[in-house]
């Protein structure tokens, strides 16, 4: 019975970490516009910076 308190004491504090990092990465913008990357990354250029 007490390794079923540890897991869940385990599992909270996970689970906090997990809500605290999706709660850092909603304020710090990182979902503000995710259709920009994946355009840039069809919509790039590469002819322009070929050397040779």
């Amino acid at each position: 019975m007490d390794a079923f308190f540890l897991l869940i004491a385990i599992s909270v504090v996970f689970v906090i970490f997990i809500g605290g990092f999706l709660f850092w990465s909603v304020l710090s913008g990182q979902f503000d516009n995710v259709q920009e990357h994946a355009r840039s990354i069809l919509e790039d250029d590469d002819s322009l910076n070929t050397k040779k």
